[in-house]
């Protein structure tokens, strides 16, 4: 499967307390790498509103805890992103939302947040998030790359509208 599309670096950011989202994003820039697409594995912390104006695509990978809080290192970002309210109708994305059902009213609370937030400012959601439950018997790695086959196909499709898109536009 061929899903190159030059100039457009998918980033993956993470934010993780115990170290499984952290695990999940790396698989995901893995499997990025198997289809020769440019990414980044970037944590929470090292994100910022220059590369939320930079960049096009991201993947956000979130573990939850406590009441449906945001990981530490994510905070400063989900802060960014609902104070600092930067447009991101330029933006494609996805959301991998880590949680455990045992905590049911609060479960994948911290994916949900940022699904919530990238699509409040305008950003384009390329596949409905994943909630993975911890006790489900599955491993969120696995979990993750399924979905991202999905995802990627959903990416291809919006590239090449996009491309299209651009192309006609030049020609009017």
């Amino acid at each position: 499967m061929d899903l190159r599309m030059p100039d457009d670096e998918i980033v993956v950011l993470f934010a993780s307390m115990s170290g499984t989202a952290e695990m999940v994003a790396d698989e995901i820039g893995a499997r990025l790498e198997s289809f020769g697409l440019p990414h980044r594995v970037v944590g929470m912390q090292k994100a910022s509103e220059k590369m939320l104006e930079r960049r096009t695509t991201f993947i956000i990978c979130s573990s939850t805890y406590g009441n449906g809080d945001v990981p530490d290192a994510g905070v400063p970002f989900y802060d960014l992103l609902t104070t600092a309210r930067p447009d991101l109708s330029h933006v494609r994305y996805g959301v991998v939302a880590l949680g455990d059902m045992t905590y049911s009213a609060s479960f994948c609370g911290s994916g949900v947040k940022f699904d919530d937030a990238f699509a409040d400012l305008g950003a384009h959601r390329l596949l409905p998030l994943l909630e993975h439950d911890s006790r489900s018997g599955t491993f969120p790695e696995d979990a993750a790359l399924v979905w991202l086959d999905d995802w990627l196909t959903a990416y291809r499709e919006h590239s090449t509208c996009a491309a299209t898109d651009s192309r006609l536009h030049r020609a009017n």
